[in-house]
C-alpha cells in the first residue's frame, strides 16, 4: 500500500530559501484587524446539526468506490436535467445502441489513453440510467468548433451506425 507521509521530499524542496515569503497579493491588506485581549480564550462551537459535522479524524480522499460512483452519477443526472431543460431536448438514448437516425445521448467526456485529450482520443462515458455507464469513441469531424475537457458533462447529438463510434453533429453544453 501507499503512504504519502513516507515519501522523502526532493532535495530542491528541502533547500528552498523562500519558505513563508509572500510572492503575490491581491487587494489591500489595510483595514480592520482582529486581536485577542486579555486572558479570555475562545471556545469554538459546532454549527448545524451534530450528525452533519465532522467530530473525529477523517481520511480525505479515502472514500469507497461505490460512494464516489454515486456522487458522479448524481452529478451527471442533475446536469443532464439542466441540459434537457435549457436546450429543450427530448429523452436521451443509450450510447451503445446502433442508430441510423440522429439520437441525443448524455454522458461525461473522457480520454481513451493516458496522453492528452485530442480529437482522436475523446470518448463519452454514458450515464447510468440510459447507457449503463458504457463508453463510446467520438468522431468530432462534423463539428465546426468545440472545446472539451475530461470530466465535462455534455449532451451530444449524432449517429452511431455500428454501435462502435458515434459521429457527433451537435454538442450541447451547460
Amino acid at each position: 500500500s501507499f503512504y504519502p507521509h513516507s515519501i522523502t521530499p526532493s532535495q530542491s524542496y528541502t533547500t528552498r530559501s523562500s519558505r513563508g515569503e509572500v510572492v503575490a497579493s491581491f487587494g489591500s491588506t489595510q483595514g480592520p484587524s482582529w486581536s485577542a485581549r486579555g486572558a479570555h480564550g475562545c471556545t469554538p462551537k459546532l454549527f448545524g446539526p451534530p450528525e452533519e459535522n465532522l467530530t473525529k479524524t477523517y481520511k480525505f480522499m479515502f472514500q469507497k468506490a461505490l460512494d464516489i460512483r454515486e456522487a458522479l452519477s448524481w452529478r451527471i443526472e442533475e446536469l443532464g436535467d439542466a441540459l434537457r431543460n435549457h436546450h429543450h431536448l427530448h429523452d436521451f438514448a443509450s450510447v451503445s445502441l446502433p442508430s441510423q437516425e440522429p439520437v441525443t445521448v448524455l454522458g461525461q467526456i473522457g480520454c481513451d489513453s493516458n496522453g492528452k485529450l485530442n480529437a482522436k482520443s475523446v470518448v463519452l462515458e454514458g450515464d447510468r440510467e440510459h447507457s449503463s455507464g458504457g463508453q463510446i469513441p467520438l468522431d468530432l469531424s462534423e463539428l465546426q468548433e468545440y472545446s472539451l475537457f475530461p470530466g465535462q458533462i455534455v449532451a451530444l447529438e449524432g449517429t452511431n451506425n455500428t454501435g462502435r463510434r458515434m459521429v457527433v453533429s451537435k454538442l450541447y453544453e451547460v
